[in-house]
């Protein structure tokens, strides 16, 4: 019976032998495989990210438009005039009030 068993493993470890190539073509085929789906993985999460930049970016583009926009209501001359008069109470002088000085 212990004979029968020891010529069992001599035949399989020369089975092995014989069919190594194949066994290490099996063995690189399914690291392939994996690593194909580990770098399609990687693929989908990088993606992903880029959509939510790309998204990002489109928000922060369309607050800039407007605060550009924004900016340039408050900047116009009719906007500050009325507010100077309606806020500070401030007018325009008038030829009297107004007072030239030279430079020498």
């Amino acid at each position: 019976m212990a004979a029968a068993k020891v010529v069992l493993v001599f035949d399989i470890w020369q089975d092995i032998q014989r069919n190594i190539l194949v066994y290490i073509l099996l063995i690189l085929v399914v690291l392939s495989a994996f690593s194909v789906i580990y770098f399609t993985h990687l693929n989908r999460q990088s993606t992903s990210a880029r959509e939510v930049l790309l998204t990002e970016r489109d928000e922060l583009d369309i607050e800039w438009r407007n605060l550009l926009l924004e900016q340039n209501s408050l900047a116009e001359h009719s906007s500050i005039e009325n507010k100077a008069i309606k806020k500070l109470n401030m007018k325009r002088p008038d030829a009297k009030s107004e007072i030239i000085i030279t430079l020498q």
